[in-house]
């Protein structure tokens, strides 16, 4: 499965930690910035995930998992490649590559659960979402 999916970020003077590369945690904010965009560009949700929405429908991370390959460092260019592989009832994973020009700088995974934050708890993926992200990977 390719990631059809890529988005650029921007590597900030704060991301670099004093071995001069970009901090192991930041990557989680990579993802971060990734997925919002994924959502927002291929789902059409990516602002009402940052908002109080009025279909009251969120996301909510359930695990995290980041593998390094080599450092980023202030200089280069920096893209995520991001991916929803299946889909679950209530949760789905995205995959993530944090490109530079040198390759594949780190790989990764966050599972995301859907959120319902008026009953404060999980909730089936709407169904377009799950139209959208199955038409858009291809699943």
């Amino acid at each position: 499965m390719s990631f059809e999916y890529t988005t650029e970020v921007e590597v900030r003077y704060a991301d670099i930690d004093t071995y001069g590369h970009v901090n192991n945690a930041t990557y989680a904010t990579y993802f971060e910035e990734a997925r919002i965009d994924y959502l927002y560009d291929v789902v059409g949700a990516g602002e009402a995930l940052l908002s109080d929405s009025e279909s009251g429908v969120g996301i909510v991370i359930a695990n995290l998992e980041v593998d390094y390959s080599k450092p980023v460092r202030i200089d280069d260019a920096v893209a995520v490649a991001v991916r929803v592989p299946r889909l679950g009832e209530k949760s789905f994973p995205f995959e993530y590559e944090v490109r530079t020009d040198d390759g594949v700088a780190a790989t990764g995974e966050t599972t995301v659960v859907t959120y319902d934050r008026d009953a404060e708890s999980s909730r089936s993926i709407p169904e377009d979402w799950r139209d959208a992200i199955t038409q858009f990977e291809g699943l």
